[in-house]
């Protein structure tokens, strides 16, 4: 691995200021870019299939419009407010 050489000082004095060894420090930062690195490719593979599976309901026609969906969540909240109005009285 090349380092510029300043770059290369300063990340050795701030490891012995900690008093770690720099190649542990090295480690920990290799370890967590491959972990972040991994989880990125994670979601971005969960979000695929996501769209996957909505184009395919898209095409099987199982969508509802904006509207709709607002219609139902509208009628179920009336709903549930109707239920705690009862259960109060």
């Amino acid at each position: 691995m090349k380092l510029e050489p300043e770059l290369r000082d300063r990340f050795m004095a701030e490891t012995a200021a900690d008093d770690r060894p720099a190649a542990q420090v090295m480690r920990e930062l290799m370890r967590d870019y491959i972990d972040r690195r991994q989880k990125a490719r994670d979601y971005d593979d969960f979000l695929r299939r996501k769209v996957e599976i909505g184009r395919r309901q898209w095409d099987a026609g199982l969508h509802v419009s904006n509207e709709e969906a607002e219609a139902e969540a509208a009628a179920r909240r009336a709903e549930l407010l109707r239920r705690i109005g009862e259960a109060d009285a």
